[in-house]
């Protein structure tokens, strides 16, 4: 192998790999979560969003200019100061217009910006954008050194650290992301209310939670819509940074004459999209998932506009839409996770806490203005000093410029100038000489001199600054008030009402049905209860035959057990119709391949079922652990390898004991208290087995006997009364049965 030159085989590092894959991708992670994913406290904005909006700013796109182009802006944005992909840059631009997305839009958006619906935003070069005025506020004292500046990635520009502006940006818009090992959700809230919140803390700090609730109800989303979260819910995600919160849709029902009526949805919840909110609806209607509910029609143009038909006008509208709300998108729940980053520290922090720290970064940020402000007006002073001694000494001035050879250092020396005053003195033009110029000198001179007394006293005072800050969030209350477009409360919070939901069969009507169910697995219902025997019921199709068959009702629950101990519910009035030979079951349920299906028949609420498996082991269980509410069913027993589900049985209530034989034709009778009633699992052994396994099991009362069928088709059964000889203890091998017990080992056929 050919040695490394000199300077590459200095370079290598002889480190463990996993250290050094660690220390990079903690490098890697820390860069995700500062700048890129969590938002900042101060601003409420991430680096992209900070980037796009100075760019805007520099191009001077405020809101009573005229519109450029996007690709423009995010042009200079990846090739000044992000250099990232131009689509994830301008998809960043669109959320920032969408008033749908934000509750005060930071940017004006003329063209295509996408929609409620989920259409995208059409491609940059099509659409043109400009500045909002809550944009300008976030950003006011940029250029008064409220807040440092730092490279570019080039290091050829610079940008802000931070946006100085009093604009409660994090709370009002609120943010979304995924960082490593942390995200952050923080949902949008009233502008006023914020306001209101800020103030009632900087007058007093040590205002509570509790307090606070008075003024931020809960959030208040683009989209509107109703929060139905309780109070202390609220107040609990509130305090400690974590929670979610029920929104649902605004809706009202419209009269249609002759006591029909449709109901109207107004307002869909907070990043729903109306698109795949109709395709829920219609999917109900079509899967017939909700009987009562008839037809959907998306009527919207300018404003959303959703009309529900219930099936009948007797149907109660609050049971329907409760039962959408169940079913739908109509309801969400929206996370609150306030992770924010604090002084470049990432962190989870309460609503207090938030708006505390806020005001502590405007507090900061008006100290650093009023320097700015008092520097300015000190250096202005400086000048305005030295114009006055020069009109009060204008004769000996226009001397000394017109005879000295260094006139500036004779003004000096004459005067007690500085060389700043020295230097203005000699710019000045001959029309400033009016007496009317050494007026307006003298009057600016007096309100810059009072201006920076205030300054100085506004800086040595935390009570003015306090005076201050209320006064500038006084004024910020009046520009998004109650009244205003943009401060109106959209999402009202109120109670979630008290309606009893009808189960989802109880809306069906009740009509007797025949399930069928062939051998491999074709299912079908046909109405009435039928001959069971007749030819009609028995149809199969070529190669296949009968296996499950029983009368149920249309609004019984179905439930299918596999050979694999999953338990499966099905619905009888979705099963196909009778006519043809049925559906594959397998498309109702997913159903694992190479399982079987051992039983099917109709739920009994209140029962208890004895399920065995092949090796002989098994249990009792309720009849409600085996309902299942998805298609991918609930596993209730789990046999162990090589074994499978053999039978489910149902226990009567006065049954007493079980009785169990085997392959090897012995049979085992004992108490049924000795089998245990569990939810799921594998069971305990019924019967002991040196070879086969489990044939049959079944309980029954001990007073009665134990019956069994007789041969030939007589329809016989006899019944074996002393069962003494085959009664022993759970788990023992058993004995040879009785003297005509059938020799296919089942206790029925």
């Amino acid at each position: 192998m050919a040695s490394l030159p000199p300077d590459e085989a200095t370079s290598i590092l002889d480190a463990p790999f996993g250290a050094a894959l660690g220390e990079r991708y903690l490098v890697y992670a820390l860069s995700t979560i500062t700048a890129r994913s969590l938002p900042d406290l101060r601003d409420g904005l991430k680096p992209v969003h900070r980037r796009l909006l100075w760019a805007m700013r520099l191009l001077r796109l405020n809101p009573d200019q005229a519109y450029k182009k996007c690709a423009r802006v995010v042009g200079d944005v990846i090739g000044k100061y992000h250099p990232h992909g131009d689509q994830s840059v301008y998809d960043a631009m669109v959320r920032l217009a969408q008033d749908f997305a934000l509750r005060v839009p930071l940017v004006d958006g003329q063209g295509n910006f996408g929609n409620i619906d989920g259409d995208n935003a059409a491609a940059m070069r099509y659409t043109e954008a400009r500045l909002t005025d809550a944009a300008i506020r976030l950003m006011d004292g940029l250029d008064e050194e409220a807040v440092p500046f730092r490279a570019t990635y080039n290091g050829e520009e610079e940008e802000p650290e931070i946006f100085p502006g009093l604009f409660p940006n994090l709370l009002v818009n609120g943010a979304s992301g995924i960082a490593v090992g942390m995200a952050t959700s923080i949902p949008p809230h009233n502008p006023a209310e914020v306001v209101d919140a800020a103030l009632a803390l900087l007058a007093d700090p040590d205002t509570d939670e509790a307090a606070l609730l008075g003024f931020v109800t809960g959030p208040d989303f683009p989209t509107g819509g109703v929060l139905v979260e309780p109070a202390a819910s609220i107040a609990e995600a509130y305090r400690t940074g974590r929670g979610s919160f029920r929104l649902r849709a605004r809706w009202s029902v419209e009269d249609q004459g002759r006591g029909t009526w449709t109901i109207i949805v107004s307002e869909i919840p907070y990043q729903v999209l109306k698109g795949k909110l109709i395709e829920q609806l219609a999917e109900l209607i079509a899967e017939k998932k909700l009987p009562i509910l008839a037809d959907i029609a998306d009527e919207s143009a300018e404003s959303l506009r959703i009309v529900i038909t219930p099936r009948s006008r007797n149907v109660d509208p609050a049971m329907l839409m409760e039962s959408l709300f169940k079913l739908t998108d109509l309801e969400v729940r929206v996370p609150l996770n306030m992770n924010v980053l604090d002084e470049g520290r990432p962190g989870v922090l309460g609503l207090k806490s938030v708006i505390a720290k806020w005001l502590v970064h405007q507090r900061g940020v008006l100290l650093a203005r009023s320097r700015y402000r008092l520097g300015r007006i000190e250096a202005r002073l400086e000048v305005l000093g030295g114009l006055l001694k020069a009109y009060l000494n204008l004769d000996e001035v226009i001397r000394i410029i017109r005879e000295a050879d260094d006139a500036k250092a004779e003004l000096i020396a004459a005067f007690a100038l500085t060389d700043v005053q020295a230097e203005a003195i000699l710019n000045m033009r001959l029309r400033s000489l009016r007496k009317l110029e050494e007026i307006e000198i003298t009057r600016e001179n007096k309100a810059l001199t009072e201006e920076a007394r205030g300054l100085k006293a506004l800086i040595a005072s935390e009570a003015l600054q306090t005076e201050r800050l209320a006064a500038d969030l006084g004024r910020l209350r009046e520009a998004y008030g109650p009244t205003t477009l943009l401060g109106r409360r959209r999402t009202s919070v109120e109670a979630a009402p008290q309606v009893t939901i009808v189960p989802i069969e109880a809306m069906i009507e009740k009509e007797p049905i025949t399930v069928i169910c062939s051998a491999k697995g074709w299912i079908r219902a046909m109405k009435g209860h039928i001959d069971l025997a007749s030819a009609e019921a028995l149809k199969f199709k070529e190669g296949d035959g009968p296996a499950h068959a029983f009368h149920a009702q249309t609004t019984d629950r179905l439930v299918l057990a596999a050979s694999d101990g999953r338990f499966y519910t099905l619905m009888p009035d979705r099963l196909p119709g009778g006519r043809g030979l049925g559906e594959p079951v397998r498309l109702m349920i997913d159903l694992a391949e190479g399982t079987d299906i051992v039983a099917l028949f109709a739920h009994r609420p209140d029962a208890r079922l004895l399920l065995a498996a092949s090796d002989g082991r098994g249990f009792q269980v309720e009849a409600g652990e085996l309902l299942a509410e998805t298609r991918k069913g609930r596993q209730v027993m789990s046999p162990k390898a090589g074994a499978r589900l053999k039978l489910v049985r149902w226990i009567a209530p006065a049954d007493d004991m079980v009785a169990v034989i085997g392959e090897n034709r012995k049979l085992l009778v004992f108490p049924l208290t000795e089998l245990p009633q569990m939810r799921s699992g594998q069971g305990v052994s019924l019967q002991k087995y040196k070879d086969g396994g489990l044939s049959d099991a079944r309980t029954f009362v001990m007073a009665e006997g134990l019956s069994w069928p007789m041969g030939g088709g007589s329809g016989r059964t006899r019944t074996e009364s002393d069962l003494t000889f085959w009664k022993g203890a759970r788990a023992s091998a058993g004995r040879m049965p009785p003297t005509g017990f059938p020799r296919d080992n089942l206790f029925t056929p």
